[in-house]
């Protein structure tokens, strides 16, 4: 479970303490966004030259997880607030200076695929306005990026990420999911608004992780080969929550488990186990290789990660009786926890299968 904890008056506050509240409540608790904040994740990748870590694909995997045990929702915003330091690099150092020149602790949520609404240009600014869904953490954000389609009358330009103050948007309530609860997914709405040049960028850059001078190794790696890992590492750490939760549910039972319970502790706990290492050498792979296939592998391996998490978990809820269809129990929000993790379109084996077999055999 994790210990990432900020003092309050009363006591120490341990992300595990907020974890029913934020399901119940559809939005993590301020005392939890603390301490996230405090434990470094929004500065996991922002540039050392405003204050921030360059951080690494396997620190924060490990880390994600390990949050993960105490609430998924946490660290599914914590793990998206370190991924969106790492785009907001591919910023013009002026643009940067918005963001980060007064703190490195900045917290920004993100809505990138598909791009949405519009941008049109005019004069030195772009005119941005529209809607955008599933910005996690927007609740809790100080400041968005936002893909839009490429603009008309400016081919060639591809997609564009804008950077926005967060209180530039309206919050629609919209978040009303399964699992993932606390994370506070909504959409957001913008009206026209004038966005400045230096607070964009080609979102080809971010795709491809193109190098620039001053672009440290972390912000040159294509999306698509650590971009799942922020998915997978909460419900990575939810399925361990599970099954602490189901173990520790079945050494109090009566007696010796039966045969059956026992292959459902022994298969479920390698296939959490099997799908943490795979996870770890997709997040080794993200720290050391660029090239087609790596992308590949990684979106082979991640994927079926996950769904070895959704099999774990689903078994041990099958057995977990009368009381993991309670609403208070555990194993239960874990379960939806998962569940909905792993419906994240970045996680889809299919899609990861195609693109592995056109790596490798080319076609």
């Amino acid at each position: 479970m994790s210990t990432l904890y900020v003092p309050t008056p009363t006591a120490a506050w341990s992300v595990s303490d907020g974890a029913a509240e934020a399901d119940a409540g559809r939005r993590l608790p301020e005392q939890t966004v603390a301490c996230v904040t405090d434990a470094g994740f929004p500065r996991h990748f922002v540039p050392a030259a405003w204050g921030g870590n360059e951080g690494a694909f396997t620190d924060l995997l490990h880390r994600t997880a390990e949050l993960a045990e105490g609430c998924a929702s946490a660290a599914w915003c914590a793990a998206l607030w370190a991924a969106h330091g790492r785009f907001a690099a591919y910023l013009p150092p002026e643009g940067q200076r918005d963001i980060w020149g007064t703190s490195a602790d900045v917290r920004i949520s993100a809505a990138v695929v598909p791009p949405s609404g519009t941008a049109r240009r005019t004069g030195d600014t772009w005119l941005l306005q529209g809607e955008w869904s599933c910005v996690s953490g927007v609740q809790h954000a100080d400041w968005l990026l936002l893909a839009a389609p490429e603009p008309e009358g400016e081919p060639g330009t591809g997609p564009l990420v804008l950077a926005v103050p967060a209180d530039r948007v309206t919050v629609l309530d919209t978040w009303h999911s399964t699992g993932m609860r606390g994370t506070g997914s909504h959409s957001v709405l913008v009206p026209p608004l004038e966005v400045p040049l230096h607070r964009t960028f080609p979102m080809l850059d971010l795709m491809c992780g193109t190098p620039a001078p001053g672009r440290a190794r972390c912000h040159a790696v294509p999306a698509q080969l650590g971009g799942a890992l922020t998915f997978a590492a909460p419900a990575l750490g939810a399925a361990r929550h599970a099954l602490r939760a189901w173990t520790t549910r079945a050494a109090k039972g009566p007696g010796v488990p039966g045969g059956s319970a026992r292959e459902v502790l022994a298969r479920s706990a390698a296939e959490i186990e099997a799908a943490g290492l795979l996870l770890d050498l997709a997040a080794r792979r993200a720290d050391a290789e660029h090239g087609p296939l790596a992308v590949a592998e990684n979106r082979r391996d991640i994927a079926f990660a996950t769904d070895l998490l959704v099999s774990a978990v689903e078994r041990l809820f099958r057995a977990g009786g009368d009381q993991a269809r309670d609403a208070s129990s555990e194993l239960q929000r874990c379960w939806r926890d998962v569940h909905t993790a792993a419906t994240h379109g970045a996680l889809r084996l299919d899609a990861a299968a195609a693109a592995y077999a056109e790596a490798v055999l080319g076609r």
